[in-house]
């Protein structure tokens, strides 16, 4: 049997197994309202994002895309639908997002998102929504530019209890070493509070596994060597993605894509089934139940 029959055998696999954990999940969500609304950082950008249709009072989960990624793309929509079903107000952030960056670059941009003491920025307008209470807890993730924000975000806002981060490293090339901002203990959030996801083929943070291990051990602080995943008792820690635990077969930087060329980095810009309802540790509804620990 050829490798792209295996691949597509174990595709067809998972898809029918999937379809039973989409359906169950479906019954479990709460019923959820959308929302817009804009907020300033030297320019006006957008927020996207969903709350509980119910009355009440909710916790915030906010969502921070990657380098060229749209604010309101299918992977930061399915994060921002799973939160809000699991009663959250949820929201995905635009920002100036056309490049990358160094520390500076990259803290002002979070700054602007999680500026606790603007009345401008991001986190500022979602905690003013009326179903939002922020002191019961305001927890974060995002992808690549979007995690290293993520992870930044209790730098400017002790609301942030806990964050996740896909796609992250610490040094991404050369020109762009992160440790004065993203090793651990150069920012506020504790390695505890932090839950860091990378695929075995992120090209960005190394393109093997040991390399993604590194990197997701430099950012949290906790070493397993040689392990594929790392958990304190709490549920912090790490986790790499195999390529056999993706529905394309390639755990790469977005390994939530699906649908794109084998081989190629975040091309599928549909969302892998299992990434989306399955309840594995590295898959959205695992990490989602993980960040509501921490709230009220």
């Amino acid at each position: 049997m050829n490798r792209s029959l295996i691949r597509q055998t174990l595709r067809s696999l998972r898809l029918l197994t999937l379809a039973g954990s989409a359906l169950l999940a479906a019954h479990a969500a709460q019923a959820q309202t959308s929302f817009s609304m804009t907020y300033t950082n030297g320019a006006s950008y957008n927020i996207a994002g969903k709350e509980p249709t119910a009355s009440g009072k909710y916790p915030v989960y906010v969502h921070i895309g990657g380098t060229g990624e749209s604010y309101n793309s299918a992977w930061a929509s399915a994060a921002v639908n799973a939160a809000a079903a699991k009663g959250f107000v949820a929201a995905t952030v635009q920002y100036d997002n056309a490049s990358f960056g160094n520390c500076s670059i990259i803290g002002g941009r979070a700054k602007g998102i999680f500026d606790a003491n603007s009345v401008n920025s991001a986190i500022a307008k979602l905690c003013s929504r009326a179903k939002a209470d922020c002191s019961k807890g305001v927890v974060t993730g995002g992808l690549s530019q979007g995690s290293i924000i993520s992870v930044l975000s209790r730098n400017y806002d002790s609301r942030v209890r806990a964050s996740f981060g896909q796609g992250t490293g610490s040094t991404y090339t050369a020109a762009y070493n992160l440790s004065s901002c993203i090793a651990d203990g150069n920012h506020t959030q504790t390695g505890d509070r932090l839950r860091i996801i990378n695929g075995e083929r992120d090209m960005f943070v190394g393109g093997t596994e040991a390399i993604a291990r590194s990197q997701a051990q430099l950012v949290t602080g906790l070493t397993c060597s040689g392990q594929q995943s790392c958990f304190r008792q709490n549920g912090s820690g790490w986790y790499i993605v195999k390529d056999y635990e993706v529905l394309d077969l390639y755990a790469d930087h977005c390994f939530m894509g699906y649908g794109g060329l084998y081989g190629t980095q975040c091309s599928g810009l549909l969302v892998d089934a299992g990434y989306q309802n399955g309840s594995a540790a590295w898959q959205l509804n695992a990490t989602l139940n993980w960040l509501k620990t921490f709230v009220n």
